[in-house]
């Protein structure tokens, strides 16, 4: 397959699958078995492990790792109320406060299990904490990010993904592995078919396959797209909240 995409375009197109996805939870609410809203959601199962893998490749590029760090927690917590705000569950301000009504999962946005996929490919890659820690801190933050949007999963395919840099083909079967989990858990625990729909993740493969490894030519839009989903994510969440509150 030829290596055409720069992360530029490849980031786009998480953002586009990313929004179509949203629009279509908003439009076709609830766990709608319409072929239309299926469709939707199955090109939407394409952000998370785009992100997930810019982010492993971040770690390996950022000149500043408590900065890349940070930014990732400070992104988490304002797309935290992003995304309540825009969820089906949002009732009033209380639901700003982690099951606060008695839920358990999706208590949070993707933004927190990314951010602590950060902190754990940092953990496993440390040379200063012993294995005993690391395989604790790793289960810690499992346990931590299990509340959220995908889940723990996203932390783990960041860390898979980040320590099998330069083996794609591990990196893959890795995150189909891990995906794999979160689909039987989902299946089980909220519903069957959008459980399957949750393995639409290996339709990011031929997208991934296809990056060439550089940003994009343009400093100007390299610097514009380091900035865009961060800041896109909570505002579109933000939007769709508002046309929900309004209806």
């Amino acid at each position: 397959m030829k290596k055409i995409l720069n992360s530029n375009t490849i980031k786009i197109i998480a953002i586009v699958a990313m929004t179509i996805d949203h629009i279509a939870w908003l439009v076709f609410p609830g766990y709608n078995d319409g072929i239309i809203p299926v469709v939707l959601h199955i090109i939407g199962r394409l952000t998370c492990p785009i992100m997930c893998y810019f982010i492993a490749e971040g770690y390996h590029y950022t000149k500043n790792i408590n900065k890349y760090t940070l930014r990732l927690f400070a992104f988490a917590f304002i797309s935290h109320f992003a995304y309540i705000f825009a969820s089906s569950s949002f009732i009033d301000w209380k639901s700003f406060i982690p099951f606060y009504y008695g839920d358990i999962f999706n208590q949070t946005s993707v933004m927190w299990p990314l951010a602590w996929g950060l902190v754990m490919l940092r953990v496993v890659n440390s040379e200063k904490i012993k294995s005993s820690i690391k395989v604790i801190l790793v289960l810690l933050i499992c346990v931590i990010t299990f509340p959220s949007d995908w889940s723990c999963i996203a932390s783990l395919c960041i860390m898979a993904i980040g320590t099998n840099r330069g083996n794609l083909k591990k990196q893959m079967l890795w995150m189909i592995f891990y995906v794999a989990i979160y689909s039987v858990v989902y299946f089980f625990a909220l519903d069957k078919l959008y459980g399957i729909i949750q393995m639409g993740i290996v339709f990011s493969i031929p997208v991934i396959m296809m990056y060439n490894g550089q940003r994009g030519q343009s400093p100007k839009i390299n610097k514009i797209m380091k900035w865009l989903f961060y800041i896109y994510y909570p505002l579109h969440l933000f939007i769709i909240g508002y046309i929900q509150y309004i209806s």
